[in-house]
């Protein structure tokens, strides 16, 4: 029976987040009538029959549960309403819905989706992007890229909520949101944080090849086909944006061991530090204290050189 009462709540969880009203209601009392029922029954002796409705209920719910799936077709918020796609031809390659927002508060904006082009051959640096909001020890993970003709592009992997509706930790155990891989201008995906919602953002420049670039983009650019062709939902541990970029990194660098501060992504830079993928001329805390580049961003407002501001010493 220890099954039935842990099992209980997580299931009771999972109505909660995928079900709304009367729906709700009439299946948390059905699941909370089932798991007494199944206690009552064993606590009378009859463990057999017990075990017969707790396991029967469960059933249900796993059955339930197999049946939601992920879609690419739903009311998106404005700013999670395209992915990512692209076009490979040879160095050459197109994004398709390149969001280049200019936001006026860290809700309302001036939308606009583009299509840009890129070479692969010019890719002259790679950017983490960290932005902390609220508990230092998580943040949100952004990947961009610098090219010689002087574009940037900006890589987030983010959750896909629908329109009105906000986002919850605990949702993301409950397949509450899709996963959406959305490609941005610095000026838009960067300067929301640092200027709109006012978050700590650092930026830490990587250390990689030519080779480890081009793969990087690849990988970040099959992603956003992958999810187009094939939707998935987003999980608050296992399929976030820290884990997502931990997979791609993989794919360039097999070697590359998990760590504990892959899942506490607050402390990434520590991990990108010790396995030398970010300078290590100083010590850790000063490295992490130069690339804060918050105030820069405040600084800079909405100027045409903002990504030239923020990365000014």
């Amino acid at each position: 029976m220890l099954t039935l009462v842990l099992a209980t709540p997580v299931a009771g969880l999972a109505v909660w987040f995928q079900t709304a009203g009367g729906v709700r209601a009439v299946a948390l009392a059905a699941l909370a009538a089932a798991a007494v029922a199944a206690l009552a029954v064993a606590a009378r002796g009859r463990q057999r029959l017990g075990w017969l409705i707790a396991l029967a209920t469960i059933g249900v719910v796993a059955l339930w549960w197999s049946t939601i799936l992920p879609s690419n077709q739903r009311d998106w918020a404005p700013d999670v309403a395209h992915g990512v796609t692209a076009t490979l031809n040879g160095d050459e390659i197109t994004l398709h819905n390149v969001r280049n927002f200019d936001w006026s508060s860290e809700s309302e904006a001036s939308e606009r989706w583009e299509e840009r082009r890129y070479r692969l051959d010019q890719i002259t640096g790679v950017d983490l992007f960290s932005s902390v909001w609220s508990n230092p020890a998580i943040a949100h993970t952004l990947i961009g890229f610098s090219f010689a003709d002087g574009q940037r592009v900006v890589f987030s992997a983010e959750i896909r909520r629908e329109r009105g509706e906000e986002f919850s930790e605990i949702g993301g155990f409950f397949k509450q949101f899709e996963l959406v891989l959305i490609a941005a201008d610095e000026r838009d995906i960067i300067r929301l944080r640092t200027n709109a919602r006012r978050e700590t953002v650092s930026l830490f420049p990587l250390e990689l090849t030519r080779e480890q670039r081009r793969a990087l983009f690849l990988s970040f650019a099959e992603l956003g086909n992958e999810l187009a062709r094939q939707p998935r939902f987003y999980q608050t541990v296992t399929t976030n944006c820290t884990t997502v970029l931990f997979r791609l990194a993989r794919l360039i660098a097999p070697g590359v061991r998990f760590d504990w501060r892959i899942l506490l992504s607050g402390y990434l830079p520590g991990y990108l530090y010790d396995q030398k993928l970010i300078a290590t001329d100083a010590p850790l805390a000063e490295t992490e204290r130069r690339a804060v580049i918050t105030p820069r961003g405040q600084a800079a407002g909405n100027a045409p050189d903002y990504s030239e501001r923020i990365r000014a010493r």
